[in-house]
């Protein structure tokens, strides 16, 4: 492992929380350590400010699962939020993969009904 993958883990560890990443058939699903800096940047959709979630994880769960890669639509669940993935960026340490910058929209809740926010 190298100092670039090393460092990677400790930082996200350090500051990350876990989230589910699942298909958007719902499985297969895997927990991730992921971190989500603040936003940095907004853009307009219809009149109204829209800032993405961007969550940064390490490959070491999807690795260790057989989710595979994370894909356009895949379902990113930060507790009760749930993200639609919009694109999802490797980083590589080397020729090999260390970690994903997952893009992504949304962020709807599940109200104590049951409905969406």
């Amino acid at each position: 492992m190298s100092y670039k993958t090393d460092r990677r883990r400790r930082q996200i560890r350090a500051k990350g929380r876990t989230m589910q990443v699942m298909r958007p058939t719902g499985a297969p699903s895997v927990s991730v350590m992921a971190y989500a800096p603040p936003p940095q940047a907004v853009t307009l959709d219809t009149g109204a400010a829209i800032a993405p979630f961007v969550a940064q994880i390490t490959n070491d769960e999807l690795a260790a699962s057989t989710y595979g890669v994370p894909r356009t639509n895949d379902i990113l669940m930060d507790g009760d939020r749930r993200y639609a993935l919009k694109d999802a960026q490797p980083i590589y340490d080397g020729s090999t993969i260390c970690g994903w910058t997952l893009i992504s929209s949304g962020g709807e809740t599940n109200d104590i009904s049951g409905s969406l926010v």
